[in-house]
């Protein structure tokens, strides 16, 4: 039996949409990216209404390293990245991707057949089974929830790849996008470099 998409959902938390169809920007983050104190004031300095004001003090915030930031063991950000790339070209096209310390980019456009929250259960759930194995402990490691966001449009699909590539530079991780080795700038760099070699 084909699964249906649910369009506009939510699972208590955040807003989510899936759609046929769709790219969509992905974020999703460590458990303790964001301590629960700084949410908490964030809850009562910004209104409800403020969706683009709470979403910058959140990116700024977890710019800043809160937490165990355990996707800086290259161990781990290998894991990820290669969950990630795992299925790509069978069940999404993955368009550009950033493993941060403490969070994760990707802009991915779905098969037809092909669900978003059963696409970041397989990312989180296999991932954190295996970083788990590796920092010798368990429990969860994910926040359950993930905000994703759909492309509407050239311009915002540019804007996407552009702040994906740019946030560990923006991070002050790295001087340029493509030093930053678990993403697609890197990538990119990398078969560009081989092709200039060829």
């Amino acid at each position: 039996m084909r699964k249906r998409h649910k369009e506009w959902y939510s699972r208590g938390y955040l807003p989510h949409f899936d759609h046929v169809g769709l790219i969509q920007v992905v974020t999703f983050r460590l458990l303790d990216a964001l301590p629960t104190d700084l949410l908490e004031k964030l809850e009562k300095a910004v209104s409800k209404e403020n969706d683009v004001e709470k979403r910058k003090r959140i990116e700024a915030w977890l710019d800043a390293g809160y937490g165990s930031c355990w996707l800086r063991d290259p161990r781990i950000a290998a894991i990820v990245e290669e969950a990630l790339l795992h299925f790509d070209a069978h069940r999404y096209r993955l368009l550009a991707w950033a493993i941060m310390p403490n969070h994760v980019h990707a802009l991915v456009e779905l098969s037809p057949e092909v669900l978003l929250p059963d696409v970041m259960h397989t990312w989180k759930s296999f991932t954190a089974k295996a970083a788990n194995r590796i920092l010798h402990r368990s429990g969860s490691f994910w926040m359950p929830e993930y905000f994703d966001r759909y492309i509407r449009d050239e311009r915002h699909f540019a804007n996407a790849v552009n702040y994906i590539h740019s946030n560990p530079v923006t991070a002050g991780l790295v001087a340029k996008a493509e030093e930053w080795r678990y993403s697609s700038a890197w990538r990119g760099g990398q078969e560009a470099a081989k092709g200039a070699e060829g």
